[in-house]
């Protein structure tokens, strides 16, 4: 099984959104604290790309988050 099509996935993805949404960011300001491109943060929140744990921890420092808030 793909694990981009798992629940536990769609769980982070939408968690990542709502961390976004809380923080006031758009996609544009996360890209640049993240030095990535704002179509990266796209792909990431759209499923069409996969978030490593590394990856999810620096999303998670942009937030203010624990990295449990994201996994299910």
């Amino acid at each position: 099984m793909d694990t981009i099509q798992t629940k536990e996935h769609k769980h982070m993805i939408e968690q990542l959104k709502a961390a976004r949404d809380e923080s006031g960011y758009d996609q544009e300001t996360v890209a640049e604290k993240l030095g990535k491109t704002q179509s990266y943060i796209s792909k990431i929140e759209s499923g069409q790309r996969r978030v490593d744990v590394v990856q999810l921890k620096q999303f998670a420092e942009v937030y203010g988050k624990s990295l449990a808030y994201f996994i299910k």
